[in-house]
């Protein structure tokens, strides 16, 4: 059992980041299900700054980012213990029948589940929505436009 737990809390960093589909089969979409349903609005929030302050570490965007590294601890302590209620008393016996039946590997798929419903708060704030379509201001509509013509 430690090992299952080692490899969730190593995967859990990539898998919220995940936009890859992770099969999925019954009791890992009920354990989706419950993360989703016994997580906060802030803690969802909460979640996307983990995800958001471990991005800024990678070289292309960590000069455009501004996270300190007593904030990274606070990110990681939260997110630690939001993963711990969660898989030991909110989802408990989703987390062990799920684990029992399917394997370690639900994690990816239900954890996934979770990151992406908690990334829809960040990209349906209006500020966000609106800056992502400014790119289209600096489109050539007509040679984007032509890409659709068939031959």
């Amino acid at each position: 059992m430690k090992r299952a737990v080692a490899l969730v809390c190593a995967v859990l960093s990539v898998l919220v980041l995940s936009s890859t589909e992770a099969a999925a089969g019954p009791y890992s979409d009920e354990l989706a299900k419950c993360l989703v349903r016994s997580t906060t609005t802030s803690e969802k929030n909460a979640l996307i700054k983990w995800v958001f302050a471990a991005a800024a570490l990678h070289p292309e965007v960590k000069g455009i980012a501004s996270v300190t590294e007593a904030q990274r601890e606070e990110l990681s302590k939260a997110t630690g213990k939001l993963f711990e209620r969660l898989v030991s008393e909110s989802c408990k016996t989703e987390t062990q029948d799920a684990v029992k039946y399917e394997g370690p590997s639900v994690f990816q798929s239900a954890f996934t589940v979770l990151g992406q419903v908690a990334s829809i708060g960040l990209f349906t704030d209006p500020s966000v929505s609106g800056y992502m379509g400014d790119f289209l201001k600096y489109i050539d509509k007509s040679k984007v436009q032509s890409a659709f013509l068939s031959k």
